[in-house]
């Protein structure tokens, strides 16, 4: 430090200014490029207004105008008949979305879906009896989280039927709820993706799931199917180039890490996989979504979106704008 000196010209403790800002180049503020512009700003929606009034009535900046992005994506994919996946965790289905994922895949917007391991549980008990998730805190103190007799017994016996005959879990669990007649089944995703012919795909982690508990559990089962599903995913995934869509709502780990083995397989059968749109939707910004969904799958071309907000306000904004725009 002994020998550092400073410059007498950059001595902060003179009293004279040694810049002279009366020589900075200005220009007229008209001939700048901005950002913002008042023809994006939001107006007021009337009392009473149709929710294309409302959703014209957002500003055309950040978060909405990537909202729009993503419906003119799918909009856009629906109209050229190109494909439009949909992979969610479980929490799409606890929140009471199932309805308006349903809705879409009626009217073939959505043409394949994925879930995790979860997601079967709770499709399947708002099937079997209109209500689902536990008190886990309070049931965990005395070990009867999880142990709900019917979901276990009916979930386990559907995946090994369906192992037999060579099915996939989705399939499999889809099918059981049409066959027995369920009595909420017009709620459920699986049924209607099976009664559709939709695929609907199910990627298990051994062991996340409460039915893994159980005795009925059958592991040889649950990872053929399981297996099945991935196979089947990996073809949806092969057609989702040149305009197709993939949407990842509110899977942290499991489903983009299955996406991008998905793509890396088809890519490596010659199916190349790219410009395409990918989006993802959650309460909070992952990694693996960020970099699996988003970000690697489309840097051989392609957008990709992240929202970040609640699924059960996001969502159904989303499906209602999607609704309008087709």
């Amino acid at each position: 430090m002994g020998g550092l000196t400073v410059p007498a010209r950059l001595c902060y403790n003179r009293h004279v200014p040694t810049l002279d800002v009366t020589k900075l180049k200005t220009y007229p503020a008209g001939s700048r490029k901005s950002k913002v512009s008042v023809d994006a700003f939001a107006s007021v929606c009337r009392k009473g207004g149709s929710f294309r009034q409302f959703y014209q009535s957002l500003p055309r900046f950040l978060a909405a105008k990537e909202l729009e992005a993503v419906v003119e994506a799918i909009a856009l994919a629906h109209r050229r008949r190109k494909t439009v996946l949909w992979m969610f965790g479980a929490h799409v289905i606890k929140v009471g979305l199932s309805p308006l994922l349903i809705e879409l895949i009626r009217r073939k917007v959505i043409s394949a879906v994925a879930i995790n391991g979860a997601g079967i549980v709770h499709d399947f008990e708002l099937a079997f009896m209109g209500s689902t998730s536990e008190e886990v805190a309070s049931a965990l103190a005395d070990g009867s989280f999880g142990m709900a007799e019917e979901t276990h017994t009916l979930l386990n016996q559907a995946i090994r039927e369906g192992a037999r005959k060579g099915w996939g879990l989705g399939q499999s669990v889809g099918r059981m709820i049409l066959k027995r007649r369920l009595p909420y089944r017009n709620l459920s995703v699986l049924a209607t993706c099976a009664q559709a012919g939709v695929p609907a795909t199910v990627h298990v982690a051994i062991g996340t799931d409460i039915i893994h508990q159980q005795s009925t559990a059958d592991g040889a089962a649950i990872g053929r199917t399981s297996l099945a599903d991935f196979r089947r995913l990996t073809e949806v995934v092969a057609t989702l180039g040149g305009g197709g869509v993939a949407g990842n709502l509110g899977s942290a780990v499991i489903l983009p890490e299955v996406f991008l083995k998905a793509v890396s397989t088809a890519r490596n059968l010659g199916h190349p996989v790219k410009d395409l749109t990918t989006f993802d939707f959650d309460m909070i910004r992952h990694y693996r979504p960020a970099e699996n969904v988003l970000k690697r799958p489309t840097l051989l071309g392609g957008r990709a979106i992240h929202i970040t907000g609640h699924h059960e306000l996001m969502i159904p904004l989303l499906v209602r704008a999607i609704i309008e725009r087709i």
